[in-house]
Parts: structure tokens; sequence; C-alpha cells
């Protein structure tokens, strides 16, 4: 598997992102300048946390625009697995890869602390590691992570199976005082139509070690690198 890691300016999460590929999945991996337009043959590009562009106008705005995405927006149309982590997600929505929109958060404070995701559906490319229903712990770092969109397109999220991890508390409980940002049905993570595109407010890459509080982010990643080995069973890329 070779993974490309995005770094736009005000990435700040990308060294993380690089590291949990390299150094604990043993995974090939380069980073993706913003102006280039080449995703040097990866099989997984990763849209780090951070503040791309400063987050002017509102987050995601401007780093949709920038070459990079270009491609990124093909890859994904094409098939290719892509994941937005926090500010990542938000510039997924920016470009229309992913429905919906991420407001401030309902108590307008940045929130940086563990939170408990359930596991909704682990049928697919990016959960396929895990249990349904499974508990994970893994941390938030953000100020926009609460995820909005109107009432019957989350209804028919829901019922496509299109939301993969919600917030809950440590039992597998779903409560408002789980949800660390108002977002909508404890929303914490949604994927694509065809499943190809994850966007998540929690930090996957920084629950990878144990001395750090949690590898229960090393599934998200361990789902993607069997979802590569599949595809490239079948005959694909």
């Amino acid at each position: 598997m070779k993974v490309g890691v995005v770094t736009f300016p005000g990435s700040n999460c990308d060294y993380d992102s690089y590291t949990a590929v390299k150094h604990i999945l043993k995974e090939e991996v380069e980073f993706l300048w913003h102006k280039s337009t080449d995703l040097v043959g990866s099989d997984l590009v990763i849209l780090p946390g951070g503040f791309a562009y400063g987050d002017y106008l509102r987050a995601g705005a401007i780093a949709r625009f920038s070459p990079i995405m270009e491609e990124v927006v093909k890859f994904a149309y094409s098939g290719g697995m892509v994941i937005g982590i926090c500010n990542g997600f938000q510039v997924l929505t920016e470009c229309g890869l992913l429905p919906g929109a991420l407001m401030r958060n309902h108590h307008l404070r940045f929130s940086c602390k563990f939170v408990y995701l359930r596991v909704e559906d682990n049928t697919g490319r990016f959960t396929n590691a895990c249990r349904k229903h499974e508990v994970l712990k893994i941390p938030i770092a953000h100020g926009e992570g609460n995820y909005f969109y109107h009432d019957d397109e989350v209804r028919e999220l829901e019922e496509n199976g299109q939301v993969v991890f919600r917030y809950v508390d440590r039992t597998g409980e779903v409560t408002d005082e789980a949800n660390p940002n108002g977002s909508l049905n404890n929303i914490a993570g949604i994927v694509n139509r065809e499943g190809n595109v994850l966007g998540m407010m929690p930090h996957p890459e920084r629950a990878v070690e144990s001395i750090i509080g949690s590898v229960d982010g090393l599934k998200v990643f361990e789902s993607v690198r069997a979802a590569c080995v599949q595809v490239a069973g079948a005959g694909g890329k």
C-alpha cells in the first residue's frame, strides 16, 4: 500500500499521519504538496487535520481550490480511497466529495480530548478491521466539528449506511453528553455513497500507540490496508 499525505499551508497533523503509516504500519508514504498535481501513485490519499490556508473564510473553503485537490477529486471519482481527518473532513465537504457541512461547535469552544466512537458499519473499506458496534477511543481537536445536513438528507445517509462512526459514551450508548460538538445524530464520521471516501472529525493517526493513550485508530488504517490487498487480489490497482 502506498499512501500520500497532503500538506497545505497550515496543516499540523500531516506528520502524525505520515508517522502512523511509515513507522507503525510500515507502509510506503509520501507528502503531497498543495501546489502539486501528482499523487505519486498513491492507493490512499489522506487530507490531514490543521488549519489549511488559515481556515480563512471558513474551514476548508480555500483549500478546496488548491491544485492538489483537483487531482484528489479526480482520484476519488475514479474509485481511489481518500480519508479526510478533522480539517480534511471539512475540505471534503467543501469540495463536494462528502455531503453536509461542519459548523462551529455548539458550545463555541475548541475541544481537545479523547472521545468514544461506535462503529456503525464494519463492512466498508475503512472499518473492516472493526467489530460492528465496537467502541473506539480516539481523540478530537477541533472548533468546527458540528456536522449538519438537512433532515431528509441525514435520514438518507442513515438508511444508506453512510454513517460509519457515532459519538457515544464508553458503554456504547448514544447520549447528548457524549456528543462533544452538537453534531446531528451524534455523527462523527461518514462515507460517500460509493464507500471510497471517508470523513471523520476524530484523529485516528493520534491513536496508534499505547503510550499516547490508545491504539484504536490503527483499526482504520488496518482496514484500508486490507481493502488495498483485496483490490490488488482482484486485479485492480
